[in-house]
């Protein structure tokens, strides 16, 4: 392209009445208007790339912003928090002048269009976000959903998923420690793609993203610049789904997890020593990103020359180079004295890097191509002041009858051999079936720290060989419960998260939270959002666990149909040391079985109301976070003091879901008796939250049951670790021979 055939920004003030393609970049009519004036003219056609791409949902939060506002609002005080909301990831001390950055976001619609490179690029996402951070990441988790299992096309979406993550991950050296994958026709045709990743540095290595100090270099460096992923993750995840909309639909970006192991490296030695003064990766808006908010968080403008920009594909337009979602690249702002040690630490890892601008001392963001301008712009007109939408909300006019569908209506087991046969089916049903078929595919221990991966309910990885610090992340969310009632629904998604950390022996500490719902222009999806939000601020300010940071996923539907409103909850946690976890196996014969909680009958919502009718109605299991707390305090306490040693959260499946997998985890049976009070399916099949299973030492039980009865936690002795059945005294007798079939062979059958 020639310069006189450029759209420069003297060309576009002086042709204000150009036809200009917003609508088919993603922009509103009043957007556009907005960008008007906002210039004082048209845009430029890069200008115009720039702002369709960071204005869109995915990138600008406009229609979640002003409920987003009070997890900063309802922060309880936390003394851990380092980096909060708006950096790429959050930080937080977690002791021995260790600090650990966490973070999950979606790669949702990639996913379905191409499993693999969409589910590989989401995780070298996050991974990037971390390093951006300054920190080494050690660990990544995945939290999935897709369709229903017997579907075809989940066949085709779930084995390139998982070996995308398992490729990428697995070719980074990362262990993959935890995350869920849960089945529902709601998402059918919009599989959810989460990923999770940790990171640990010191404190004095945090990094934050912005461009200070006039005369600095901005360096791009990493992959080259290609076609792939333009309007990519920024676009395709800011509409709803529809295939008659072609345009919607963008190139995936393809994944080189062996180019980010090079990034990787080459970061953490710049960083090592001392070159870098700010840093950004290049994710979802590409360069548009980058460059707009590192120069929005900084105290001067920036200059930028594209002829510079590293391609892969030299019949790329500027307006293509700025929106291209290649991966593996980020961008950094260096001291002019140090970019020649920069770059030279780039040469020796293999990275292409290339001075691509500089900062100045205006407060303009300018790009040129060829000599000419074609770009002129406030950054945080760009990466901070788009729109913002107060959309309109209402409680849908099926919700009451939704809840008045109660499960307790749903037929019970009819006597010993029907409940025996519903167990089976629940414990073999997919969702609640061991998963190995997925987390075989990835490496949970390379590195040596992993100490509790998949399938204990919490992953955990040691920080500190020398004393044992570690950290621990679970993820979890339902959108059963969150369909039913989404602000009770988000509250237990945090609860379970929460008491899965502490079940692990690890204090929970910090949230960071993926936020998955259909489409904001429906006031029934913005009132699910709403509740969802709120439930998980208060939430949090009760558990005295911030809000670090997060991901935003909207326009998760296929035309009229949105996906049940899913909020996934990361809980980190910290334990001074590893030695003291408490994994979920029943792994020694005669310790005492003891059930801590109270059981209500509480079934809407539940696994067994779907495994074995299908059904969704009612209202979900009640919340008492006082309660989630001191089961915390308790779990955390016990196993610091050595007076349990197994643990295992009870949620979905209930007691009997829980004690199957504690026992076969161990290789140990376990024989059970009924509470006064209850009747065998409620105690097999109640999903009441604040409740956990553990296994006590006899030489323990008086200590640890007397610490629960001054804390005022109920604490029941239900059983005995014992054999190789599990029997339920009087009610019923399941060998684990035949439990571990049902278990283990569900998901293969599917999809081996």
């Amino acid at each position: 392209m020639s310069p006189a055939a450029l759209d420069t920004v003297d060309n576009a003030a002086k042709t204000p009445d150009v036809e200009q393609p917003w609508k088919e970049l993603g922009l509103k009519e009043e957007e556009y208007a907005r960008v008007r004036e906002i210039l004082g003219r048209r845009p430029t056609g890069a200008e115009l790339a720039m702002y369709s791409v960071m204005w869109s949902e995915h990138c600008s939060y406009k229609s979640s912003k002003v409920h987003l506002r009070q997890f900063g609002a309802k922060a309880p005080q936390n003394d851990a928090m380092l980096v909060g909301i708006g950096e790429n990831a959050g930080v937080v001390d977690v002791g021995e002048g260790y600090a650990v950055t966490f973070k999950v976001e979606s790669h949702n619609h990639p996913s379905y269009v191409e499993p693999y490179q969409g589910a590989a690029t989401g995780v070298g996402g996050i991974v990037r976000d971390i390093i951006a951070m300054g920190a080494r990441p050690v660990a990544v988790v995945d939290p999935l959903r897709m369709g229903a299992a017997d579907h075809p096309d989940t066949k085709r979406v779930l084995p390139g998923v998982v070996a995308g993550i398992g490729g990428y991950g697995n070719s980074l050296g990362l262990p993959n420690i935890g995350g869920e994958l849960v089945f529902d026709a709601c998402y059918q045709g919009n599989p959810l793609v989460n990923a999770g990743a940790i990171g640990v540095m010191r404190h004095e290595d945090i990094h934050l993203a912005k461009a200070s100090g006039s005369g600095n270099r901005i360096i791009l460096y990493g992959a080259r610049t290609g076609g792939d992923g333009i309007g990519g993750a920024s676009i395709l995840a800011s509409e709803t789904f529809d295939a008659t909309k072609p345009s919607k639909r963008p190139a995936v970006q393809v994944g080189d997890p062996f180019q980010e192991k090079l990034l990787i490296e080459c970061t953490l030695e710049a960083f090592a020593e001392k070159l870098v003064v700010g840093i950004q990766d290049l994710g979802a808006a590409g360069l548009s990103c980058a460059t707009s908010e590192l120069a929005s968080n900084g105290s001067g403008g920036m200059r930028v020359d594209l002829d510079d920009v590293p391609l892969r594909d030299s019949t790329l337009s500027p307006e293509e180079i700025l929106m291209s979602e290649s991966q593996e690249r980020m961008c950094a702002v260096v001291e002019e004295a140090k970019v020649e040690r920069f770059l030279a630490i780039c040469e020796k890892w293999d990275v292409i890097a290339t001075v691509v601008g500089e900062v100045t001392d205006g407060d303009r963001l300018e790009i040129f191509w060829h000599g000419e301008k074609i770009v002129d712009v406030d950054p945080r007109t760009v990466a901070h002041e788009g729109p913002v939408y107060e959309r309109p909300y209402a409680r849908p006019d099926w919700q009451d009858a939704l809840q008045a569908d109660d499960a307790g209506k749903l037929p019970r087991p009819a006597g010993a051999a029907e409940l025996r046969a519903q167990v089976l089916q629940l414990v073999g049903s997919p969702n609640q079936a061991s998963k190995a078929w997925v987390t075989d595919q990835y490496d949970r221990f390379v590195q040596g720290n992993t100490v509790l991966a998949q399938p204990e309910d919490t992953g955990m990885v040691r920080i500190n060989e020398e004393t044992g610090l570690g950290v621990a992340l679970a993820n979890d969310g339902n959108g059963r419960f969150a369909k039913l009632d989404p602000y009770t629904g988000a509250q237990l998604a945090l609860a379970e998260a929460y008491r899965n950390v502490a079940a692990s022996g690890a204090r929970p500490l910090a949230v960071s939270d993926c936020l998955n719902f259909g489409s904001p222009e429906d006031p029934a999806v913005m009132w699910q959002f709403a509740e969802a939000v709120r439930g998980i601020a208060d939430g949090c300010l009760r558990l005295g666990t911030p809000v670090t940071g997060g991901n935003v996923s909207l326009y998760n539907q296929t035309g009229e149909a949105a996906i049940h409103p899913t909020p996934v909850v990361s809980v980190l946690g910290v334990i001074d040391d590893v030695a003291r976890r408490t994994p979920m196996a029943f792994a020694e014969a005669g310790q005492l079985v003891y059930l801590l909680g109270d059981t209500r009958e509480e079934f809407s919502g539940s696994a067994w109301a779907q495994a074995i009718h299908d059904h969704l109605g009612g209202l979900p299991p009640a919340v008492d976070l006082d309660r989630e707390k001191l089961l915390g305090e308790i779990l955390v306490s016990a196993s610091r003091d050595g007076m349990i040693d197994a643990a295992h959260d009870l949620s979905d499946g209930g007691l009997i879901q829980a004690v199957a997998e504690s026992c076969l985890r161990g290789g140990n049976g376990a024989r059970l008796i009924v509470p006064d009070g209850l009747d065998a399916f409620t105690f097999l099949f109640s999903e009441s939250a604040g409740r956990a299973v553990v296994s006590v030492p006899r030489s323990e039980e008086t200590r640890f049951t007397d610490m629960c009865k001054v804390r005022g936690l109920p604490a029941t002795r239900i059983g005995v670790v014992d054999g190789d059945v599990i029997e339920v005294q009087g009610e019923v007798t399941l060998r684990l021979e035949e439990l571990r079939s049902v278990y283990e062979g569900a998901i293969p059958a599917l999809f081996a």
